[in-house]
This record gives C-alpha cells, structure tokens and sequence, in this order.
C-alpha cells in the first residue's frame, strides 16, 4: 500500500521522471524506506550521507549506509563534517547547525550529479513535532504551516526542489515497511536525548498529548495543511506590500520608506521584518516576537536603535527604516558628504565643485543686489543661500570637513556662537553622516553649514555691495 501511495505522490510534483533523484539518507527508517521506494518504483536515484561528526559510531553508520547502497547499485556520496566546530563558529546550536550543514551538503552534492530534486524522509510525525515546536516558540504561520512536501525556491536551490514524499505517512507505518522489507535500520542514539528539545516533544509531550487528545498528531498535520493554505495568501500580500515599501537593498542592509512600512496592516510590518531578517542572516529561521517587538519600536518611533539578533540592528533616518547588519556599508547619498580623506577643498566662483554621491556645489557673483536681497528673504531652501561679500577682493570659497569645536553664529539667533556638532544633533541629522557633512569657508571664515544654517557675520545689509549666491544640489 506505502509503495503505490508513494508512486501517486511523486506524479504530483512537477518533476522530470527520468532525472536522477538524491535521497539524503541517515540510516534511520524513515530514510530506508524513502531510499527503497525510489528504488522499487525504479526510478534514477542515488544516496547521500553525512557524518556530523557528532558520535563515536558515526564512521561504523556511514559504512553501513554505504553499504546499502552498493547492495542496491545505486550511486553513493558521503562527507564527513565537524557539526560542533561550525555550531560554534556561527553561533548555532548543534541541533540547528546539523540542519544547515546537512542541506548545504545535500544541495551542494544534488548540483554537481545534476539531480532533479533532494528527497528527504520526514514523516507525518516529524511534521506533528514541528508544528508543535513552532506553536510552543510563539511562531506565527510561517511557522505553524509545518514543512511543505514539496518547495521550491527553498533556502537552498532556485532550480531543485526538496521533496518530502512521506510527509503523510505516520511513522508507525514507515516502520511496517521496512520490517515487511527486511531493512534493518540504524538508531540512533542522539534521538533519544530528552535534554534536546525535539526529542522531549517526541518522548514525553506528544505521547502525553496523545493520551489526552487521541489522534493529536493528525489534528496538528491538517491544522498545518489548513495554515499553509493561509499562508501562501499572506506572502503574496507582503510581496506586494514589499514592493510598494522596500527603497533600497544593499550588502548588508535593506532600506524601507517608514511612512509606507508603518501604512501597512501590523501582520504585514511583522512579516516584512522577519523577511528582512531572513535576508541578511543566512540560515536564520526565525526570529522571536520580542526581536520584532523591537524593531517596530524603532519603526514607530518608540525607539532610536534596536538590537535585533546576531548583529542585526535597526534605526530610522530621514524617513527610512533601516535594517542592517553592524559592519554593513550604508548609503549616504540622502546627504551631502566629503570623501573620506577630503581636506580643505577650494572651490572656483563662478563655477561648480562636484562632490560625492551626486551633490554638486555651485557658485556665482550677483550684480543685482536688491533682487539678491528679495531672493534670501523669500527663500526656503536650507541648500540655498545668498551671502554679502565684503571689500573687493575674489571671493575665496572653500569647503572641508566638520573638525573638533567648530562654531558659527547662526543668522537670527543675536550672534550667539553654537557649536555645530550641536547644531547638527537638534537637528537630527544622522551620527554616521556628521563627520563628512561639508562646511561651506568664506575668507577663511565659517559662513555655511548646508542644510543648516548661514552665519551672521554674512547677513546681507543695506551696505552690502556684492552677493555671492551658493547652492548645493543633489543630481540623484
């Protein structure tokens, strides 16, 4: 019955039949039985073990799989993998980075034999503990959908999907085929660890579960059937919701237009941040709900900066949401910025000064001195300004960098000197771009922060016989 089930399963998925199959295969019985029925309804298949390095009899394991395969004529890839020293060095735990290593290695391997698909043997049970997992770690859908029989794109491949033929099949079932088959599998011992997570949930609460509510395990793989339905409504809205929101993406960071991010329904600013988070953190599952919490502090601006998780942080700027790994190369090309070693930098007037990032500084002389007065008055541009020359001398504009204890008296505030660091935190111009915002020099006088504010000692008089009218433009 198992082997005519499984034959009509795999005409569901849209598969070339005559394409070779990898069957990732630990030993255990529910990758036996996959293995033997790929094999009985004689279709290209071949095996592929990896040894986690993780137990003393792990070698004896991957000798035995061997085995099987040879005894079967089939083809036969192996790798071992030091699991605890990649855990380790990515901040996994052991049970998360053997899943990561084992589909990075199974993928890999489909690839260079040129696979049609990855086939894998979870179970109706395996899908009950993972539903229960996620349901018990507070997961939203994404979560509670289970495991999919078959996907693609997944996290792996494009172009080959995972399969999971036997995701409907109890496990008790599976066990029946491979006694009736004369497949002798191996236990493994690890399984039987209650201190790991799943393993409590298969040993002690699901059994628990069972006796309370009989036939728990089926309840949870249809609630997870009805939730995936639901699902895959919800992910072609934050497509599109991500369509209308997202402004940028980048190495390291993603950039949303936080008026239309916080428009969106809260699921949707959820799921949108969770994705972001998947983006930048490869191999990232999940992220918790207070991590999320925290981000749409941040969002509606309940929050400078957040933390996230494993170096992820978000903050807003200039209408954008951020979300961006901590060494990651953000864009600055919303501000005006020198470069990175810029010096004092003389600007020709009349004439034009191109800096970074697509801002240009332009500069010319007015000869009609009412009609410059009329236009500063009228003017509120911050990246316009019009300047009163004083004596006859060419104008020497000059431009560099903010420096420790620079000053200016700005226009309108009674010739009060304020520091600009100051001027530049009121208003909330970001910390990573102050270092390099230019600061405009008149006769080696501070006269101009773009943006910002003109100096006093440039006010444009009744006595003011010359104007020199600047601008500062973005060409984005």
């Amino acid at each position: 019955m198992l082997l005519a089930d499984f034959q009509i399963k795999l005409k569901e998925y849209p598969l070339d039949s005559q394409a070779l199959t990898l069957v990732g295969i630990s030993g255990g019985a529910d990758s036996l039985a996959l293995l033997d029925l790929f094999y009985r309804s004689e279709l290209p298949v071949a095996a592929a073990h990896l040894n986690h390095g993780l137990r003393p009899e792990a070698p004896a394991d991957a000798r035995r799989v061997a085995w099987v395969a040879e005894t079967l004529k089939i083809p036969f890839v192996s790798e071992t993998i030091d699991v605890a020293l990649y855990a380790r060095q990515n901040r996994l735990s052991t049970e998360e980075a053997a899943r990561v290593c084992r589909y990075n290695f199974l993928f890999k391997r489909a690839q260079s034999l040129g696979a049609r698909a990855v086939a894998v043997g979870h179970h109706a049970d395996d899908q009950a503990e993972t539903v229960l997992m996620h349901f018990l770690r507070g997961s939203g859908l994404a979560g509670l959908k289970g495991m999919r029989p078959y996907l693609l794109p997944n996290p792996w491949s494009d172009e080959i999907p995972l399969l999971r033929p036997l995701l409907g099949v109890p496990r008790a079932e599976i066990v029946t085929y491979c006694t009736e088959r004369g497949l002798n599998p191996i236990e493994d011992s690890s399984n039987l660890d209650t201190s790991l997570f799943r393993n409590r949930l298969r040993h002690e609460t699901l059994p628990d579960l069972d006796e309370l509510i009989p036939g728990v395990r089926q309840r949870l793989g249809q609630m997870a059937d009805i939730f995936a339905a639901d699902e895959d409504i919800l992910a072609n809205l934050t497509m599109q919701a991500r369509r209308e929101t997202l402004i940028e993406q980048g190495a390291g960071f993603l950039a949303f237009n936080a008026r239309k991010l916080t428009g969106q329904p809260m699921g949707i600013q959820r799921r949108l941040i969770r994705w972001a988070a998947g983006q930048l953190i490869e191999d990232l599952r999940d992220v918790g709900f207070g991590a999320v919490a925290r981000a749409l502090a941040v969002l509606h601006g309940e929050a400078g900066m957040a933390d996230l998780v494993m170096g992820l942080r978000v903050f807003s700027e200039a209408g954008h949401f951020y979300m961006a790994m901590e060494n990651a190369e953000l864009p600055s090309r919303l501000w005006p910025q020198l470069g990175q070693a810029a010096g004092v930098i003389d600007c020709t007037v009349p004439g034009e000064l191109v800096l970074p990032k697509g801002w240009v500084l332009r500069c010319e002389i007015l000869g009609d001195v009412e009609k410059a007065r009329a236009q500063a008055i009228e003017n509120s541009d911050p990246y316009r300004v019009w300047i009163a020359l004083r004596g006859q001398q060419p104008a020497q504009v000059q431009i560099r960098g903010r420096r420790p204890g620079d000053r200016i008296q700005p226009l309108g505030m009674d010739g009060a000197a304020v520091k600009i660091s100051d001027l530049m935190i009121n208003a909330k111009v970001p910390r990573r771009a102050r270092a390099r915002w230019p600061i405009v020099l008149l006769e080696n006088r501070i006269a101009w922060v773009p943006g910002l504010h003109v100096s006093q000692g440039f006010k444009i008089t009744s006595a003011s016989k010359r104007i020199i009218f600047m601008e500062l433009l973005s060409l984005n």
